[in-house]
Parts: C-alpha cells; structure tokens; sequence
C-alpha cells in the first residue's frame, strides 16, 4: 500500500482513521463477515509502529483460517492513505501501522484548536443514560476530617471531575448522617465537658468524643448561654446505670442529657451538628472539593421515606419478625447473615435509612449511583444491594468504589495516626505540612482500592523525585520559555509542523494523542489515577525533550514548530491537572 504526500487535517484521529482503512479491507476480505470491534493498541516497543491491530486473530475462528494468511490479505486490500508510511505484519497475526510525520505532529494543531476542550467527551445533549450521581466522603458530621476522609474527598472529587469532562453529566452529593446514635454522642460529649467548666465534674465515657474540638464546643455553649443547661452531677449519674457495659453506660448519659434538658437538648445537638459540618464544608472548601447537594439522613425520617422503604420491603414478603424486631432477609440477595431494619423498640437502624437513601437516589433518576466507600465498609455492600433488588430497583445502576487506608511516613518511620486523647492527623494538619497540591497528587499515586503510603517528606521535597513538583515544574518551565519568546501564542496555531522530525518529538506527540482515550478510559474504570500516571509520562517526555533540543532555535520555521508543541503540551498538562484538582504554576 503506497502512501502520498498530502497533508493532514488538523483534527485528524489516527485510530478512528486505521480502523475505517480495516473495515474498507474486511468488506473485501470477507464481504458477509459481521463488522466486529476494531481494537488498536498501541505497541509497548517504538520499533512497531504506532498503532497495533489483532483483527486478524478476531476473525480467525470464523474464517477457519490462519491469523497471518488473513492479515496478509486485509493488507492487501488496504486502501491507500496519505497518513500511514508502513503497514507490517508481526508475530502469529498482528497488523502493525507506522503513521507518517505529518500525522504523527497533527495532534498539536488538534491540541492548541481544542485548547481546554482538549479530550472532553460529547456534549451531555448526544448522551444517552448519562446522568450519573457520584456520593463520596460523607463522613459522620462528629469530628474533623483525618487522612483517611481526604483520601476518598480526593479520589470522589478527581472521579467527579473526570467524569463530567468525559461527557456525563455528574451530580456530586455528600450524605449527612445527622440522626441516629453517634450524634447523640456528640453531643452527649460536648455537654459533659460544659457540665466540668462550671464544677460539676463526671467521670467522662471512654467511648464518648475525646477530642480537643469537642472541649471547644462546650466552651462556645458556656460563652453563648452561661449556665443554662448545667445540672448537678449527681442529677446526671442518677440516670446512668451502674454496669461495666461501657455502651450502656454511654446511653445512660445521652438519657440523663435528654430527660435534663428536655426541649434544650435539641439546642446542643443543633450546635455539635452545625460546627462540625461547618467545619467539614470549610476543609473541604479549602482542599478544592466541592458538592452540589448535601443531603440530610434526618429527612429521610422526617418524610417518612424510612418507613415506606420497610414497608416496601415488608409488603414484597423480604421482611420477618423475630423477638419484637424486623429482619430483612439479605441472606437471600448473597449477604452471609439476615440485618435488622427496626429494632424492638421501633427505632430503624442505620441500614434501613441506607436503604431508603438510595432509593430515594434511584427516585430521583440517576442512570447510574456510584459510591466512595471506606474499605471497612466492603461487607455492606451486598446487603445494600440486595435490598435494593427485593425494593424491586434496578441493583445493577449502583456502583460501589472501596478507598483503602493510608499510611504517613516521616524520615522513613510510619507516623502514629492518633493518640491517647482521642487526637488523630486531620486532614487540615496534612494540608498545612504538604500543601494542597502535594496532597491531591499524591493520593492519586494509588489505585484506591490498594493501601497508600504517603511519603511526607517527599511531598514536601522540590526535586524531581517528587511526581507534582516533577508535573509542575514542566508547566512551569513550558511557561518559562513562552515568557522568553514573548510572542503571541495564537500565531502557533499557524506552525508549520513539518519541521518536527526528531524521535523525541514524535514521543512527545504521541502522549499527547493519547490523552482523550485515556480519559474515556480512565472514566470508564473509575480510574483516576491512571490520569496521574499519564501526567508523570507526559512531563517526563517533556523533560527529556526540552533537555536534548533546544526550543528557541535561530530557525523560525522550526522555533515556531517547536513553541507549538511546548504549547500544546503545557495545554494538556493544565488540563490534566485541573481535573485532579492540582494548580498550575507558571514559575517554580
């Protein structure tokens, strides 16, 4: 197959391109031959080419004949291409395509015409069943943030932003567990230790919140109603039982606070509350994760959802009644033991709000519900799931994505995560010590269902063993020479980009065609980390670029060209790290 000398266009796709040159050479070769899908890899070894197919090897079995005499003859009929230089075949079948330079360099022009929109997927009007809801952190409104929610706020936040530049149309929605036990502990806690500010001192629950933001609190009630709600301490003990059953004793104290305090409780249980997720939307706000609905588990009950949901349940013959309370049968949907959905004495559990949450989510139209859960919660899935199919819902539109823990290091020694007193290392403290930037990246390092160490130390390092400063310092000096130059940028649109003929800058092209498919792909698997490792790639083919040929050449023709790819791929570094939620520095 010959190939001419015509010039590309500029929004040239190359695999789009070779796959309709092998559908033309299919139709000859096996005219009533069903179309099958047209796979192009691209080849681990340069020495390839720059596209790789196995349509012969697809196609095989169905012609019942040997994978290389079938790539022989679709070579054969392959039409001619201005874009393709060499078409080879390899190993047991494999149609390896070396594109021409000129098609090879199209991608810049591409790059800088597309500019932002630069792999964005199709506009949310051409998709079908693509409204996706995305719920991550929810953290129980009882405490700050620690490294481990900032794990799941980055990757919720990273998959969030990834899947609307791939063309869905995304909600981000923060589940806020506001009724139930934990915050009558919260509150509880805050409480006992306003009752110690005015002397009357009680022997404080080890499981209650220990915390120092938990003595704050009780501060900003002493400062904002004196003594209003304090009562003798021995008026407290009287309600709690006298048992080494550490829990019970714990209700007894939430009892004494509700029958002490009557309408006043729900005054300090309002307070906890709002500091607390105040506090979490500031860190949050600060660490560059935004929600669009921040939904309250009170609801639920106050609308009655709790209730229809058991009784959906009840009325399709999945709940049983045993010693006063209601069962669900999750045994029967792969769960390794039945779960209760009310107790005995008519309380609903945490489960059955799960419950009617996501059915509300389902309600509310989602194509597809994606969860960022912690690891811890990996039981919970086929439960949730399970009841979601004998409510009669569609299970199969909820996703579950599991953060695995983190580890801090510090000189090569793991960092203790909490102390004695309740204290743990916040997310807030992380962010002061490393950054924002160093924080986001870095919890990308990992697929998130893998263990993360993180290396504070090499965070912090300005070096190019450290993978943001690495990525940073390539936008960074990418803008450097722009600065240089000091000519208007839109004219490198116009670059004549036969100048480009070196290996390097071919490599450097090819990564950046590479960008949109990562990001379908990326989207597709939940994956955002690989976008991290696609950005460490990238600024490492730009480093060893920019370190072997020189940018700023006496011979306009080809400072323009290059100037043109130094653009191009600061544009995809810019937008690579903005869907990270990781700034852009143009100086370092």
């Amino acid at each position: 197959m010959a190939a001419s000398s015509a010039n590309p266009a500029h929004a040239f796709d190359a695999r789009q391109h070779l796959a309709g040159l092998l559908r033309t050479a299919l139709a000859s070769v096996a005219p009533s031959q069903g179309l099958p899908d047209i796979l192009l890899e691209r080849p681990k070894q340069a020495s390839h080419g720059d596209f790789a197919s196995n349509l012969a090897m697809q196609l095989a079995r169905e012609l019942k004949t040997n994978p290389r005499q079938i790539a022989e003859r679709l070579v054969r009929e392959l039409p001619a291409s201005p874009f393709v230089a060499k078409v080879e075949i390899a190993g047991a079948g494999f149609i390896n395509f070396t594109l021409t330079p000129a098609a090879r360099s199209a991608v810049v022009a591409t790059v800088l015409a597309a500019g932002g929109d630069y792999g964005r997927g199709a506009a949310k009007s051409e998709r079908v069943g693509r409204r996706l809801q995305v719920e991550f952190v929810s953290a129980n409104p009882t405490g700050p943030l620690h490294v481990g929610h900032g794990r799941g706020a980055a990757y919720g936040a990273s998959l969030a932003s990834l899947l609307a530049f791939a063309g869905y149309e995304v909600t981000r929605e923060y589940y806020v567990n506001d009724a139930g036990r934990q915050m009558d502990i919260l509150a509880v806690s805050a409480w006992l230790r306003y009752l110690d500010l005015f002397g009357e001192p009680l022997p404080f629950p080890p499981n209650a919140y220990q915390g120092g933001y938990v003595r704050e609190m009780a501060e900003q009630i002493r400062q904002a109603h004196g003594d209003r709600y304090v009562h003798p301490a021995e008026a407290v003990l009287a309600c709690v039982p006298e048992t080494d059953d550490i829990e019970a004793r714990l209700d007894g104290f939430i009892l004494a606070g509700k029958d002490l305090l009557g309408e006043d409780w729900s005054y300090v249980h309002s307070h906890v509350l709002s500091e607390q997720l105040a506090d979490c939307r500031a860190d949050l706000e600060e660490f560059g994760v935004h929600f669009d609905v921040w939904f309250s588990e009170r609801s639920l009950y106050d609308t009655g959802m709790v209730a229809r949901a058991v009784e959906k349940l009840e009325k399709a013959g999945h709940i049983y009644t045993q010693d006063g309370a209601k069962w669900f049968q999750s045994t029967a949907f792969g769960d390794e033991k039945d779960r209760v959905v009310q107790r005995e004495n008519g309380i609903y559990t945490y489960f059955a709000s799960d419950i009617a949450y996501h059915l509300n989510k389902f309600e509310r139209g989602f194509d597809k519900v994606i969860d960022v859960w912690g690891a811890d919660h990996h039981g919970y899935i086929p439960r949730v799931r399970g009841a979601l199919q004998a409510s009669g819902a569609d299970a199969g539109k909820l996703d579950v994505t599991l953060v695995q823990f983190v580890s801090l290091f510090r000189d090569g020694q793991k960092v203790s995560m909490s102390t004695r007193s309740g204290e743990y290392v916040t997310l807030r403290q992380l962010r002061e010590e490393v950054g924002n930037d160093a924080c986001r990246f870095f919890y990308m390092l990992r697929k998130c269902d893998q263990a993360l160490d993180f290396d504070l130390d090499l965070a912090k390092s300005q070096s190019n063993d450290n993978p943001v400063y690495y990525v940073q310092y390539a936008h960074a000096r990418i803008c450097s020479v722009l600065a240089q130059w000091d000519g208007d940028e839109s004219t490198l649109a116009k670059a004549d980009l036969a100048a480009l003929q070196h290996e390097r800058e071919f490599a450097l092209c090819a990564r950046l065609a590479e960008f949109p498919e990562l990001v379908q792909a990326a989207a597709r698997d939940y994956a955002p980390h690989t976008l991290a490792f696609y950005l460490k790639d990238l600024a490492g083919d730009f480093h060893s670029w920019y370190n072997a040929e020189r940018v700023l050449v006496d011979d306009m023709v080809m400072r323009q060209a290059r100037l043109a790819l130094a653009l191009a791929t600061r544009q995809v570094l810019r937008n690579g790290l903005a869907l990270l939620g990781v700034s852009q520095p143009m100086s370092m």
